[in-house]
């Protein structure tokens, strides 16, 4: 069901439920923000609230609200939601505690929040146990307490389960226009995604910033990523928390290595937002989609007039994604005519102070760097607090090449104070974004090159939590062969003699494997490089009496470790990480959700340091790349087809020759 939130956001007309200090400061906070609809208190006994008239009833109002303050408690509150949405109001915000969040101490809690959505309906409702929503544009403002939002014609919207989150980012001093703040609480009714999803439709929005402590209804979040690439709004997501259910398997490697973080990483990636992971980022991503949008490109040109500043400027962009092309000819040949012949010309660029206070020059030097092919052009400058007009210069520098050439530019202060708030002002005015922190700009910058278009396949959604059951090995393989994998040629014995005849069509050397075993390696349950004649032997000191023996792969060129595992919170992670014995020692892995392209897959191996090896490293041999594809897509493909019993299914290692890629090794996890 999809709601409209219109009213509750863009309200004419706010009636404010209760009295006291809370209530009375959502009435301040709107006259205080130049609110111009109508403002209706509700008490039973007070005569006014805030200076306001008020109304005995939420019946005696004049019309339905369009949005409703809720501040009374978690009783009457559940009262006044059915009485809200029996009279026809647009929505509310309920700013009451002490329901599922406080089901721990109180039983009582899970009850009355499931009341609470049953007497909303249909009316959308926000919370409970949330400060609520602040519309800067309009002036609206269902906050019981104070901020820092100022009125705006357009910027961007902030969400978060946090409220208290929610008032220090109001608070920020950073030139970050925001448009929409809204806190979600406990998303009794209305997902973080359904809300956001309501800011798309203010064509004053210019991006979104959500703080996620965790992701519910996936097909929420996948169709509002849809609709906020076809607006052309772009999202960041700053995710904390870790998913305590991806780490609830632990028999496989997998398990281990997609739990935590790794499931809600490749979620963002997949949806197309921008991910980072501190609040300074945050912010300065927001501004800088806010003024230019995502990067064209991860390339950038950085101007300092030191040469520290440029080596720091370099090492500062090291594993972000970003990269500095060399300069062209025709950017060395302006250059050359601007700064003459004792500069040294490079990207980042020192361009020493020979052209400082000259303002032409200084634009047509910084010009030259802001080439077509540059995503975003850096100019290092920090401002004295004091007796700085001989800095005023570079400010009029920017702007005048930003104006000359069109491109994206930002003069970042590599430290935060030393951005003066007026020159702040003065850059946005002329098109230039002001960044607060050379690390801060420079992680902004990456995360917004990194936004795409949604993948357009639908998450494999993960089955109710069950009680499992460890297939053996041999059983595992069998699965997957039916779906394509590749396996070793195999036999199945349960004695520990007469091995030797059993085996006698498969090809020496052999391997010799305990049946029933999850750990075979600790209890000495595998045996390698084994002719025919001395497998009965090898068996007798083995903890089991079933045995698999099987033909070993030579040549290998790389082992991997490839395992998909159910995460409930972000569908099925796909895990290609480093196998054999250097999935412990090496971290080299990469994370995708099921269900997942050959060419993504294919695009995604090239981020392991193991595929250099794969791809024949220093003149050696490489492997059979198509064959490890089709190793990946049949495991895929047997977990598409069990989607409602598996818990996750791994192969380690898959050897990596030139001619096959081979499971060697598989465990299987599922419903019994």
């Amino acid at each position: 069901m999809t709601r409209d939130l219109s009213r509750l956001i863009q309200p004419k007309s706010v009636a404010v439920i209760g009295g006291g200090a809370w209530c009375g400061e959502v009435v301040r906070q709107m006259e205080k923000m130049g609110f111009t609809g109508a403002i209706w208190p509700v008490h039973p006994k007070a005569s006014d609230v805030g200076g306001h008239p008020a109304f005995s009833t939420i019946e005696d109002l004049p019309a339905a609200p369009d949005a409703a303050f809720v501040g009374i408690n978690r009783h009457a509150t559940i009262e006044a939601v059915a009485a809200l949405s029996e009279v026809g109001a647009g929505g509310a915000v309920c700013f009451a505690s002490g329901f599922s969040e406080a089901a721990a101490e109180d039983a009582s809690g899970d009850d009355l929040q499931a009341h609470l959505v049953a007497a909303a309906g249909d009316m959308p409702i926000l919370g409970p146990n949330c400060y609520g929503v602040i519309n800067a544009l309009d002036g609206a403002v269902l906050w019981p307490d104070q901020h820092g939002c100022a009125p705006v014609d357009r910027g961007v919207a902030i969400l978060t389960q946090s409220s208290n989150i929610a008032i220090n980012l109001t608070n920020q001093q950073r030139g970050v226009p925001i448009a929409y703040v809204a806190t979600c609480g406990n998303m009794a009714q209305l997902s973080q995604a359904e809300i956001a999803g309501a800011f798309l439709d203010d064509p004053r929005v210019t991006a979104i910033g959500l703080h996620i402590e965790g992701f519910t209804d996936l097909r929420a979040w996948e169709t509002l990523a849809a609709k906020a690439f076809e607006k052309g709004v772009p999202v960041v997501a700053l995710k904390v928390g870790a998913s305590d259910e991806a780490q609830a398997a632990t028999v496989s490697h997998t398990a281990s290595l997609a739990g935590s973080d790794a499931g809600a990483e490749a979620l963002i990636e997949r949806l197309g937002f921008a991910r980072v992971r501190d609040l300074t980022v945050f912010l300065e991503a927001l501004k800088l989609l806010h003024m230019v949008g995502p990067l064209e490109a991860p390339t950038v040109s950085s101007i300092s007039c030191s040469g520290g500043e440029a080596s720091l400027m370099a090492d500062t962009a090291l594993g972000t994604g970003l990269t500095f092309p060399k300069l062209t000819g025709p950017q060395k040949d302006a250059l050359g005519n601007v700064l003459g012949p004792m500069v040294a010309l490079a990207n980042p660029l020192d361009y020493h102070t020979y052209i400082w206070r000259d303002e032409n020059a200084m634009a047509q030097a910084w010009g030259a760097m802001m080439a077509d092919h540059i995503g975003l052009t850096f100019s290092v400058v920090d401002y004295p607090p004091e007796n700085r007009e001989d800095w005023d210069c570079a400010t009029r520098a920017a702007i005048m090449a930003r104006a000359a050439t069109g491109r994206p530019m930002a003069v970042v202060a590599s430290l935060p104070e030393l951005m003066p708030t007026d020159t702040a002002i003065e850059l946005v005015a002329g098109g230039v974004v002001p960044m607060y922190g050379l690390r801060e700009a420079v992680e902004a910058a990456a995360a917004t090159a990194r936004i795409t278009a949604p993948d357009a396949l639908a998450l494999a959604l993960p089955a109710p939590a069950q009680e499992t059951m460890v297939l053996d090995e041999g059983e595992a393989k069998s699965a997957l062969a039916e779906h394509g994998m590749d396996v070793p040629k195999s036999v199945s014995i349960k004695a520990k003699n007469g091995l030797s005849e059993a085996a006698r069509d498969l090809q020496a050397p052999l391997v010799l494997k305990g049946r029933g075993i999850a750990h075979k390696t600790e209890a000495g349950a595998v045996k390698l490089h084994l002719s025919h004649e001395v497998l009965d032997a090898a068996a007798t000191s083995m903890p089991t009496e079933t045995f698999l023996v099987e033909e070993m792969i030579d040549r290998g060129v790389a082992e991997l470790l490839v395992g998909i595992t159910r995460d409930p919170a972000h569908g099925f992670v796909l895990t290609i990480a480093a196998g054999g014995v250097l999935t412990e020692l090496l971290e080299d892995r990469v994370s995708l959700l099921v269900p997942v392209s050959r060419n993504q897959v294919k695009q995604s191996l090239t981020r392991l340091k193991t595929h250099k090896i794969l791809s024949g490293y220093r003149g050696a041999g490489a492997a059979d790349l198509e064959a490890v594809l089709d190793a990946i897509e049949a495991l895929q493909a047997y977990v598409l087809a069990n989607l409602d019993s598996i818990e996750e299914a791994e192969i380690n290692p898959l050897i990596c020759t030139p001619e096959r890629a081979v499971a060697a090794d598989a465990l299987i996890r599922r419903a019994l």
